[in-house]
């Protein structure tokens, strides 16, 4: 799965890691805002590669959190999914609207082998200073640079570069910052 091969998800060792996140997720998701030592040990129990000072609004939702890589700082508004079977990684001071999606996840194209039930994974790469506005898709394979600002309801299905304004669907660069 993580070499970008074709997977199948029903295998039982990746169903029970799913099964795990699940757990943490709504666990992190039942909890208060006044338990916040709380939050942070589900935090760091679910997505052990994140660095310091990672926020996240409830509700929040992942496949399996492992494989989530934030430098600090890192914010995510409410209601965010990160379908992470693909290493998902995220600069530091970056941050997520509201409902914003990041899918690693993928399949074939050809429809005999799609219909077969396997499935991959292109890895997804985020910089530095980004600000990612709500309701915004990021596709398998994406790549976004530093200080971008990716507009609000955009589909991102290609590389966006650092420092400009991007924004629509299919995602565009509008103008440099």
């Amino acid at each position: 799965m993580l070499a970008g091969e074709l997977y199948n998800a029903s295998d039982p060792q990746l169903a029970e890691e799913r099964v795990k996140a699940r757990l943490l997720t709504k666990r992190l998701n039942d909890s208060r805002k006044d338990e916040e030592e709380l939050q942070a040990d589900i935090i760091k129990e679910l997505i052990p590669n994140a660095g310091p000072g990672i926020w996240i609004e409830a509700p929040f939702y992942c496949d399996y959190g492992s494989n989530i890589i934030t430098g600090e700082k890192v914010f995510f508004n409410f209601n965010c999914v990160i379908l992470d079977v693909m290493k998902v990684t995220i600069g530091s001071r970056t941050m997520f609207g509201p409902n914003v999606q990041i899918y690693t996840a993928t399949h074939p194209l050809d429809p005999v082998e799609r219909s077969s039930g396997l499935e991959f994974a292109k890895a997804i790469t985020i910089g530095e200073d980004v600000w990612v506005g709500g309701s915004a898709v990021i596709c398998p394979g994406v790549t976004i640079g530093d200080r971008t600002i990716i507009g609000a309801g955009s589909v991102v299905t290609k590389d966006i570069p650092s420092d400009v304004i991007a924004a629509g669907n299919p995602c565009k660069v509008i103008r440099r910052l």
